[in-house]
């Protein structure tokens, strides 16, 4: 996986609360925003490596001629997510509606390829 690093136009600095707050108070705040900012640089390399390998199923679903979504692997993963949400300590419905938004982005991906490599048949 590449490193992540930040956008070169991005100031982890920004925030409209600088003149609200007490100095040491601010400094906390970006601290733990800092910790956040690399947990979405994180999140996006990790969806991209997702991504690659939802490619990768979708052009051996295409070659195959099979179906771009499999119901029974959806249902599978979303119950796995849900279980995996609640021992996190994370809102397993949440989680749920994350599932939900990159599958019918894999899927809509996969159709495309099928519709590229099989003519859209």
């Amino acid at each position: 996986m590449t490193e992540p690093r930040l956008a070169d136009d991005f100031d982890p600095t920004a925030s409209s609360l600088s003149d609200q707050v007490a100095p040491e108070v601010m400094a906390e705040l970006l601290a733990v925003r800092g910790s956040i900012d690399n947990i979405d640089a994180t999140l996006v390399y990790l969806l991209a490596e997702r991504f690659k390998a939802t490619q990768r199923v979708g052009y051996l679903k295409a070659r195959h001629k099979l179906p771009p979504a499999d119901p029974d692997r959806e249902t599978a993963q979303i119950a796995r997510l849900r279980r995996l949400a609640e021992e996190a300590h994370l809102d397993p419905a949440f989680a749920e509606k994350f599932l939900n938004f990159i599958i019918s982005e894999v899927i809509r991906h996969h159709q495309a390829i099928s519709d590229e490599h099989n003519g859209g048949n």
